[in-house]
């Protein structure tokens, strides 16, 4: 399918009915109610009478995982709205959730906050999220951009392990054995994670992870500290539903077909990710329907805060 293509040198590049919502506009503890009971929870950053975009945060993460100066959403006129997907942080848990049951919670959310229209990104374990939000919600998003996602577990003729990390290969392979196995696993890993977090952020993955120089260097920014320590804290408040489910939704059918997608959407990827491989983001820019890309030659999977103000004032642009 055709696509188009911006090169660049340098790293870069994250029907519900709804009940009693009393909480402040920009406040980092907002909560929504579902049709189904449950609650998610969700957050407000930057200007908020900017365009809202939906920032759908990576696996495992929480509605902290954003950006460490909000000046820089405010700089491009984005309202930012980050939520806890199910299990994460404040929001309940959906056992047996697919990736596309997302699509409810942000419409859920958005319902709240009164927004029609509104662009979305995703990130790592956002990215497949994102996509279903894009291709299911065609008369409200009006731009997204998906970095560093994955392509649908069991895709035809694609090595979906291909140029992976060992260690995200096994965890995947968790994944695949099922959720018994699954949780024990991942406990002993947040606990771990969140040990190594509280005296260094800069080691959220361990000393054995594979990750690239610019994948190191950017967890070694001194401004991404306080971030990742909150970020990390909260994704695993209530234990480690989240990150199970993630990990189970992701090695399943998603629900959803990216050919579906219609509407502005940019693919971002970096040439030296080992955490999801440059083939996924080829795969994924030659199978979404006139998706523009965008490839960091020297970027890993960890996204470079320098260059949020063009990724942002891309999504708020009006179409």
């Amino acid at each position: 399918m055709p696509h188009r293509s911006v090169y660049r040198t340098a790293s870069t590049l994250s029907t519900v009915i709804v009940h009693d919502v009393a909480v402040a506009a920009g406040s980092d503890r907002q909560m929504v109610m579902a049709a189904d009971g449950r609650t998610l929870t969700f957050a407000e950053w930057g200007d908020l009478g900017g365009f809202p975009v939906f920032t759908l945060h990576g696996t495992p993460g929480s509605r902290f995982s954003r950006h460490y100066d909000e000046s820089v959403y405010v700089e491009v006129g984005a309202r930012v709205i980050t939520y806890d997907r199910p299990g994460y942080g404040g929001s309940d848990r959906d056992r047996g959730r697919q990736v596309v049951d997302c699509v409810a919670d942000v419409t859920a959310i958005a319902d709240t906050l009164g927004v029609e229209r509104f662009a979305v990104i995703g990130g790592s374990g956002g990215g497949p999220h994102c996509l279903a939000v894009a291709a299911r919600l065609p008369e409200r998003v009006t731009r997204a951009t998906c970095a560093v996602g994955i392509v649908p577990y069991g895709t035809a003729d694609f090595d979906w392990f291909e140029g992976m990390d060992p260690l995200n290969v096994k965890e995947f392979g968790w994944a695949l054995a099922g959720e018994d196995v699954l949780v024990g696993e991942l406990e002993r890993e947040a606990a771990e994670a969140l040990e190594r977090v509280a005296a260094d952020p800069s080691k959220l993955f361990g000393d054995d992870w594979q990750l690239s120089e610019a994948d190191r260097a950017e967890l070694a920014r001194p401004e991404r500290q306080d971030v990742i320590r909150q970020a990390v804290s909260e994704a695993f408040r209530e234990g480690v539903w989240g990150w199970v489910d993630d990990g189970l939704c992701f090695t399943q059918p998603w629900g959803f077909d990216v050919a579906e997608i219609r509407i502005p959407i940019r693919v971002n990827y970096g040439l030296t990710d080992v955490l999801v491989p440059w083939q996924h983001g080829e795969w994924l820019a030659r199978n979404i329907p006139n998706a523009e890309t965008v490839i960091e030659e020297h970027g890993g999977h960890v996204p470079d805060p320098d260059v949020i103000a063009d990724a942002y004032g891309w999504l708020v642009q009006p179409v």
